[in-house]
């Protein structure tokens, strides 16, 4: 066994990620520059210290995570969402239960939380923000971005939403209270369940084929019937059928009972 093969076992025994389940062309790459950065010769060398020193496990967990994030990234899509999708399933005085998954620093779940606002009242919005790093999700509690992180975000939406303070965007407090932040393990942990729409981008080309196709089953049953999941913009699923899904729009997919045969 590998050097890297043995740190990926020793990994998984400690917190629990299969790094076998990501790409390891790249994610090899991205560790081991990061072993390298930190003066480790071998990857077991690093795992020694990752065990005994939880800000350089936190560093590793960032970088394996790929936080990478700011709102309404890929603005074309997210307009799709409110001008096309959300006014057909939006019903009023009942709750619509939203996740996004594998969050990063907040900016996915904060923009779902603007973009419902402007089609219902917040207090019937339910949004449960998941990732990997806890250390990411307390940054997305905290609701603190740059100028940099807002540059797709609508003028009036800014006025409302954001305060800024020393150079700094704070949110409104009425946007995290319709987000709830948890940790989640995609690769392994329990799927909530009944949600009207979930949002996962920009993540799943880290992962192998095996590992995407078990994750878009388990998406899938985490779905209302006729719910939506929505996807990034490199992440097209071929033969959506396979995980009850139709194309609804692109990069956006609807659950459904059964697919009609041709």
């Amino acid at each position: 066994m590998s050097d890297y093969q043995t740190f990926v076992e020793a990994i998984y025994k400690q917190t629990g990620i299969d790094l076998k389940l990501y790409k390891e062309v790249q994610m090899k790459r991205r560790l081991t520059s990061l072993r390298d950065k930190r003066g480790y010769k071998t990857f077991m060398d690093y795992h020694v210290a990752l065990k005994a020193d939880e800000a350089l496990l936190h560093e590793f967990l960032d970088k394996m995570t790929i936080n990478v994030s700011e709102f309404f990234r890929n603005k074309a899509r997210w307009d799709v969402l409110d001008k096309k999708i959300l006014p057909e399933r939006i019903k009023s005085n009942q709750t619509f239960k939203v996740w996004s998954a594998a969050c990063s620093s907040g900016d996915e779940p904060y923009t779902l939380a603007m973009l419902l606002s402007q089609h219902m009242d917040l207090k019937h919005v339910e949004i449960l923000a998941t990732d990997l790093d806890e250390k990411i999700l307390a940054r997305a509690r905290e609701g603190i971005y740059t100028e940099r992180a807002l540059k797709e975000v609508p003028e009036s939406l800014k006025k409302r939403y954001f305060n800024f303070d020393q150079n700094v965007y704070h949110i409104d407090p009425a946007l995290k209270k319709a987000i709830t932040f948890k940790k989640h393990n995609l690769l392994e942990d329990p799927y909530p369940k009944n949600f009207d729409l979930i949002v996962c981008r920009n993540v799943m080309i880290y992962f192998t084929e095996e590992a995407k196709q078990a994750i878009y089953h388990k998406f899938s049953g985490a779905l209302k019937d006729n719910a939506i999941f929505f996807v990034g913009s490199t992440e097209q699923i071929f033969s959506p059928e396979r995980y009850q899904f139709k194309v609804l729009d692109t990069f956006f997919y609807q659950k459904v009972n059964s697919i009609p045969k041709l």
